[in-house]
């Protein structure tokens, strides 16, 4: 693979910074206070559980991108 055709390839892992986005781009889906969780009400925790898959998902990003 030529450095031109990895560097195309290596564009596309960018696409999953999309996720977390459209995960919380609508704030009138998860505007609810149940399901609760451990007593949290489902509005803190849904964005709770965003931050932890981000940084996950960063961190793949990362992983895939560091070499190329």
């Amino acid at each position: 693979m030529n450095n031109t055709s990895k560097r195309r390839a290596s564009r596309w892992w960018y696409l999953l910074a999309i996720i977390p986005l459209i995960g919380t781009l609508f704030p009138s889906f998860y505007a609810s206070t149940t399901p609760m969780l451990w007593g949290i009400p489902f509005f803190y925790w849904y964005q709770m559980m965003w931050v932890i898959i981000s940084a996950i998902i960063t961190w793949i990003m990362y992983s895939a991108l560091k070499n190329g």
